[in-house]
């Protein structure tokens, strides 16, 4: 695909592009740090992923000047994105690459269209190489068509995004890193009280019994309407730029979140975290990784599941911390094979 990485390679990476989710910009950054590290001498040129639907004759053009053009990270098989024009799919003329790639349906959320569906499976049927981050995209894609041998499971890229040292000071015995989703689900309503009050409950039981500093994992400005009322006392927000909050990820005790990216990053980081399942993407990373222990369900939280699992996990913390060390590197040898199939 790639005959020569010495020489000047020019990669149009299509991608989601809201600078304002800090997931979706460290997919972003992981995936351009990755291509430049595997082709030193690459130029990257950055397109919208909603030009697979409703982009023009130029951008086209634009992107069939490029040797390559590579597709993800990310949910790019989502409802909010298909369904994609065939039309311009097929105008692309240079490889197709999609690169860590996922599919995303909600708690709640109907099946996709069957246009949305027989976009997806064409776009992936297009590309030369395709690489997904679990085996729900990989499943995903086999029920509707696309041949299996075709599908590498590879990981989320994100699990690689450096991380940059900050001057952000963290204080107290134990250090607890909490995060919400607030950026869009639908579904939030139905399951306020339930995640507010299990919430409450594991910083409550983690200050009474370790004195712990709780902080907010920010990952979306919509936080900002929600977080407030956890009401938990001396909470401290944590809202930097994607490598510097991975950073920070790793110098916290344990983390419970919902957005995905706050799981896949603390996992880079070396940072137990307790995924609260919104999404299937949330059971699918937990799948990925081989530790389903590391989901709740909505349907538990009045159970109390949720401080359970927290104080489980805790206790078991450096076993966590070496189980992620060993997965990091297995994603990092996989990410590496995929990148080497270009060449």
């Amino acid at each position: 695909m790639i005959k020569n990485k010495e020489i000047k390679i020019k990669i149009a990476h299509i991608h989601v592009w809201d600078q304002n989710n800090k997931g979706d910009a460290g997919i972003v950054l992981a995936v351009q740090e990755l291509l430049r590290h595997k082709f030193s001498n690459c130029e990257i040129k950055d397109f919208p992923l909603t030009i697979l639907r409703n982009g023009s004759a130029r951008d086209i053009v634009k992107i069939n000047k490029a040797d390559v053009v590579v597709i993800g990270g990310g949910g790019i098989f989502y409802s909010y994105f298909l369904p994609y024009s065939l039309k311009i799919i097929k105008a692309i003329k240079k490889p197709i690459v999609l690169f860590g790639v996922g599919y995303i349906r909600e708690v709640d959320a109907p099946e996709l269209s069957a246009a949305a569906i027989k976009s997806a499976v064409f776009l992936t049927r297009q590309a030369q190489l395709v690489g997904v981050r679990d085996n729900n995209t990989r499943n995903f894609l086999v029920k509707h068509g696309v041949v299996p041998k075709k599908i590498k499971v590879i990981g989320d890229p994100a699990v690689l995004l450096s991380e940059k040292k900050n001057k952000y000071k963290l204080t107290g015995k134990v250090k607890i890193g909490l995060n919400l989703n607030y950026s869009g689900w639908l579904g939030f309503g139905k399951w306020h009280d339930d995640i507010l009050d299990s919430y409450r409950s594991v910083a409550e039981y983690f200050q009474k019994k370790y004195q712990a500093q709780i902080y907010y994992l920010q990952h979306h400005p919509g936080e900002d309407k929600i977080y407030p009322e956890l009401q938990i006392k001396g909470l401290r927000v944590i809202n930097l730029q994607p490598t510097e909050q991975k950073y920070v990820y790793g110098q916290l005790d344990l983390i419970i979140g919902m957005m995905l990216h706050v799981g896949v990053m603390a996992l880079g980081a070396g940072t137990p975290e307790i995924s609260v399942a919104y999404d299937l993407r949330n059971y699918s990373f937990a799948q990925f990784i081989n530790h389903s222990e590391l989901v709740v369900d909505l349907e538990k939280l009045k159970r109390g599941e949720l401080l359970k699992r927290t104080k489980m996990v805790f206790r078991k913390k450096q076993y966590y911390q070496k189980e992620f060390f060993n997965i990091k590197e297995k994603i990092n040898n996989k990410q590496n094979k995929f990148l080497d199939l270009l060449i």
